[in-house]
């Protein structure tokens, strides 16, 4: 059986109503089309709904028992089209994105308070992985697009470039390079180092930037997230090399951030979505804010 929303409409209208012609001007139609939407819903349902005189319109004993679970269905059938409708121009949704972790920190944050202020019904599930994990967080529709550390580019991926990423050394306040502005690799070779782990994607990136160099520095500590590393150099252990974007302004007062070079080494960072994917309207605009805030290296 089909619904006849138009007819479900009419009925709910002269019941409110009480009389066909201000439950015609209701639903700002005609009384002959109101009349017709009504006994075309009576044929549908197979029972009489309504009865009318010429002096007074009335339920049927089966319209009393009807109206209450014509009101809710009713309802039901608003709240889903009012939903859908939301979503499709992005007021409402779920959007899962993948992103390195590093991202969530100060990057990602800034852009995910402006989406939240023109979307709030909108809720966001973040995925932070490796940027291999991010990789196949995408592919595997997990995420619906994510953002990692530029590298081989997969065939089943698209990429846009949004920011350049900076190593540098972050050291306690008491540390013996606590007060240098900028240092060369070879400098930092009589202190210990926190380094990142080979599972990390910064790994590969750092050693194939520094091959040339060859500096040979102290690696005594190894972590995969930037984070732990912030940990240990918070704590006195030592100093540490991490990506800019690692450090929360404010967040460990007693750390201070040295810039390193010769040669420096930064990360770019890629918004990357599968090939003719068609994301949802709530991910489309969250993917569209984080396009317009691609900004350049961060030094």
């Amino acid at each position: 059986m089909n619904l006849d929303t138009l007819g479900l409409e009419a009925f709910l209208a002269i019941a409110d109503r009480g009389r066909f012609h201000e439950a015609a001007r209701q639903l700002h139609i005609t009384q002959t089309a109101l009349t017709r939407r009504l006994q075309n819903f009576e044929a549908l349902l197979g029972v009489r709904l309504v009865e009318r005189t010429t002096r007074s319109v009335a339920l049927t004993e089966l319209g009393r028992a009807f109206l209450p679970q014509a009101r809710r269905l009713h309802a039901e059938l608003t709240a889903a089209l009012v939903e859908i409708h939301e979503t499709g121009k992005a007021q409402r949704g779920d959007v899962t994105i993948a992103c390195v972790p590093t991202v969530g920190i100060q990057y990602l944050p800034l852009i995910l308070k402006e989406y939240s202020a023109r979307h709030p019904r909108n809720r966001i599930r973040i995925l932070d992985e490796a940027s291999s994990g991010v990789t196949q967080a995408v592919l595997r529709r997990e995420a619906e697009f994510g953002i990692q550390i530029a590298g081989p580019e997969d065939p089943q991926l698209a990429s846009f470039p949004l920011v350049e990423d900076r190593f540098v050394l972050v050291c306690r306040d008491d540390h013996p390079l606590a007060r240098r502005k900028r240092l060369t690799w070879r400098q930092l070779e009589a202190h210990p180092l926190v380094f990142v782990g080979a599972e990390s994607g910064n790994r590969p990136l750092l050693d194939a930037a520094l091959a040339a160099a060859r500096p040979r520095l102290q690696a005594h500590y190894e972590v995969q997230r930037s984070s732990t590393a912030l940990g240990l150099v918070a704590a006195g252990v030592a100093a540490a090399i991490v990506p800019g974007l690692a450090l929360q302004e404010g967040a460990y007062p007693r750390l201070r951030v040295v810039l390193v070079g010769d040669p420096v080494v930064s990360r770019a960072l890629v918004l990357v979505t599968r090939k003719g994917a068609h994301l949802s309207p709530a991910a489309q605009a969250l993917f569209d804010l984080v396009r317009s805030r691609r900004s350049g290296a961060r030094s």
